[in-house]
Parts: C-alpha cells; sequence; structure tokens
C-alpha cells in the first residue's frame, strides 16, 4: 500500500510549482510526458463513497473509470479502478475494459457493476473530470509527483449523458506518492517542500460545485 500526500495550491501557476519541485534537494526530474487524464465516477443513489470522504471514514473505497488522451467522446483503453483506502494507506484494483464511447454510458454503467465485487452495491455515474497532468519522481524511483491544473468536471444530466458546460477549479494540485516502507525517509522530502499539506479529492470537489452534496 502506498501514501498519497496531498497540497491544493491556488497562489501559484502550474510552471512555478514544477520549478519549486525541480528545485527539492531529492532531485525530482520528469519521468513522463504530460497528458490528459479523465475519469467517470461512480457512486451509490446517496452517494454513499462521497460522503464518507467527507466524513473521514477510515475505511472506505472509491469507483471511477479512468482514461488517458483529449477525445473525452472516445473511451480509450479504460480501465476501472476501485481505490481502496485504509487510514493514510491506499491501494488500488484495476479492471482493463474494451474501448468505448461516452455515448454508451448506459451500457458502460452495466459493465461496471458486473466488474464490481459486491453485487449488492448498485454504482452510476456521479461525475465526470478532467484535467492536466505531470509526472516528476526522484532518481531512486521511490518518491513521485503529479502536478494537475486545469480541472473541470462535467456534472450529470441524466444516468446516460454528461453536461456538455464543464465547471473549473482554479489552482494546481500536487500529490506525493511512495510505498508504506518508504515512510521513514518522507521527512526529508516533506522538510524542503514550500506548500502546505491538505486534504484534497477531486471527485468532492466536484460534487460541491455540481450542488449534489
Amino acid at each position: 500500500m502506498r501514501f498519497e500526500r496531498k497540497y491544493k495550491i491556488t497562489h501559484l501557476s502550474k510552471s512555478a510549482v514544477e520549478q519549486a519541485v525541480k528545485l527539492h534537494p531529492a532531485g525530482f526530474r520528469k519521468i513522463f510526458p504530460n497528458r490528459q487524464v479523465n475519469n467517470i465516477y461512480f457512486d451509490t443513489p446517496d452517494y454513499q463513497t462521497g460522503l464518507q470522504n467527507i466524513e473521514g471514514v477510515n475505511q472506505r473505497k472509491k469507483y471511477r473509470l479512468r482514461w488517458y488522451g483529449k477525445d473525452l467522446q472516445a473511451i480509450k483503453k479504460p480501465r476501472f479502478e476501485t481505490k481502496i483506502k485504509h487510514n493514510e494507506l491506499g491501494t488500488k484494483r484495476i479492471v482493463n475494459l474494451a474501448d468505448t464511447q461516452l455515448d454508451d454510458l448506459e451500457i458502460i454503467t452495466n459493465q461496471i457493476n458486473v466488474q464490481q465485487e459486491n453485487r449488492l452495491l448498485f454504482l452510476y455515474p456521479t461525475l465526470l473530470n478532467t484535467y492536466q497532468r505531470s509526472y516528476l519522481g526522484t532518481s531512486d524511483g521511490k518518491f513521485r509527483m503529479t502536478v494537475d491544473w486545469d480541472l473541470h468536471f462535467y456534472p450529470p444530466l441524466h444516468k446516460t449523458a454528461f453536461s456538455q458546460h464543464p465547471l473549473s477549479q482554479k489552482g494546481v494540485v500536487l500529490e506525493l506518492k511512495y510505498e508504506e516502507e518508504d515512510d521513514g525517509l518522507a521527512n526529508e522530502i516533506f522538510r524542503y517542500l514550500p506548500f502546505r499539506q491538505t486534504k484534497n479529492s477531486k471527485y468532492v470537489t466536484g460534487l460541491f460545485l455540481s450542488n449534489f452534496i
């Protein structure tokens, strides 16, 4: 399992945040090309997973369909992810799905409910969000950072379609990720980060912006 430490930064640009990370003495450098991340979040009709996050439930799950690229309509190489949280530690289970189209949201929803473990827990799509992401890491591979910006959220119009008019979140979201066994080394990483750690869930942010919770 791994830690994901989050920093929501509203007073600096994406370039300024990346520059601060690159000046870190641990030697963070770009490890992967920038790309657009797309997620469809799934939840229960009463938004159980979103509310559990807000309430700080120690053991909880989050469900999303993720794919990459600027084309939202063509869902290529999608994967259904179940993110599992135990206190501050997390892991995820991934199931690769066939290419599909965003217009086929009802079919996607049926596939998701077949794939997820609890067949009594019916999930449906509650939010689509997109953002740009850059990837940085240390040379030993123990610590990785992602920098997310240009965040947009598309609330559902109904069960088979999303709004064409996105809501936006200003600022940059930085995430520091590392395995449980490296937690003893993490203080040296925190020490030279000029940002304050925050709680930040893109899913919960989107629900608030959409006035669903």
